[in-house]
């Protein structure tokens, strides 16, 4: 009697729980539900990730061009469509108890089969003086997001990569003058964009910078800015500071079950696997090379599927022994 209420038990959890609703996870819930498996996918705040901020997707195979918003919400809408179920909470705590795992949030526990982190990054500070206490009063991590509140003024970008230079192409059509401050002396980002740069009038590159100060008590007045190769620094005044210098993950919570490297990367190989059985992770936040939209979609689908053959051919097995 014992072995049946265990097995009616366990048929009533979910087989799957995500955490995390960005592309790789979302990609993962489809791939999930596809496959036959009931899957709980979990949000901290609003699904997408980072791509719903980007105005303009052009390099997803497939697709000619979208907003990343447009591409977020068809995939959050086809997620939901199959049956998978999506819940808006903080995954706090994993718990690897052999067979059966369970997933803390800040309002329930889930029993799972298999968990998926798909946790994503966020943006990288520069740890500057009021920093944090000045975002929404002209610092911003999020040039679609903010941008049109500085229509006509002059605003900063720092970085030198992809985003920084879309934020800048971005901001230029709305703003009087976008100044790019880069720690080095050549771009990191694709040549079409940088090349697309330099055709801007408004838009000025300071080179071998890097930020040191913020200007301004209540909001942002300008800021200082030391060069690298001779030590000198220089005020420039801008009303907004838009930081673009990368991402970091934030898979501290679950460190116990999973490890983590120098950077807090979950580490795991193309199949996705941690070295936790039954625990997978997927996106941006695991040990990769290329963190790109296709490679988020292309982790959700692996850790996907290798979370089904996981439950299929292991944990069935034991159960019907």
């Amino acid at each position: 009697d014992n072995d049946l209420v265990r097995k009616d038990f366990i048929m009533l959890m979910y087989d799957i729980v995500i955490i995390g609703a960005g592309t790789a996870g979302m990609s993962a819930a489809i791939y999930g539900v596809r496959s036959g498996k009931k899957v709980l996918l979990l949000e901290e705040k609003n699904y997408g990730g980072q791509i719903v901020n980007t105005p303009e997707v052009e390099n997803y195979p497939g697709i000619i061009k979208t907003s990343g918003f447009e591409f977020a919400t068809n995939l959050f809408n086809q997620a939901k469509s199959l049956g998978a179920e999506i819940k808006y909470e903080k995954a706090v705590e994993i718990k690897n108890n052999g067979v059966l795992k369970e997933v803390v949030t800040n309002k329930e526990t889930y029993e799972t089969k298999a968990i998926i982190i798909a946790t994503g990054a966020k943006n990288r500070s520069l740890k500057l003086d009021k920093e944090k206490e000045l975002i929404g009063s002209g610092v911003s991590y999020c040039a679609t997001c903010d941008g049109m509140f500085f229509r006509g003024r002059d605003v900063a970008v720092v970085g030198g990569g992809n985003t920084a230079l879309e934020d800048a192409m971005f901001l230029s059509n709305y703003c009087n003058k976008v100044y790019i401050i880069h720690r080095r002396d050549k771009l990191r980002g694709e040549e079409k964009i940088a090349k697309a740069i330099s055709e801007k009038d408004n838009i000025e590159m300071v080179w071998n910078s890097n930020v040191v100060k913020l200007i301004g008590d209540d909001k942002v007045e300008g800021i200082t800015v030391k060069n690298s190769v001779d030590g000198s620094e220089k005020d420039i005044q801008v009303s907004g500071l838009f930081i673009a210098v990368g991402q970091e993950p934030d898979n501290y919570d679950f460190e116990e079950v999973v490890e983590l490297d120098d950077k807090g990367y979950v580490i795991a190989g193309e199949d996705c696997k941690t070295e936790s059985k039954g625990i997978f992770t997927a996106g941006d936040c695991r040990t990769k090379n290329v963190r790109q939209l296709t490679t988020a979609a292309s982790d959700g689908a692996v850790a996907a599927i290798g979370a089904c053959e996981y439950i299929d051919s292991e944990l069935d097995t034991k159960n019907t022994k």
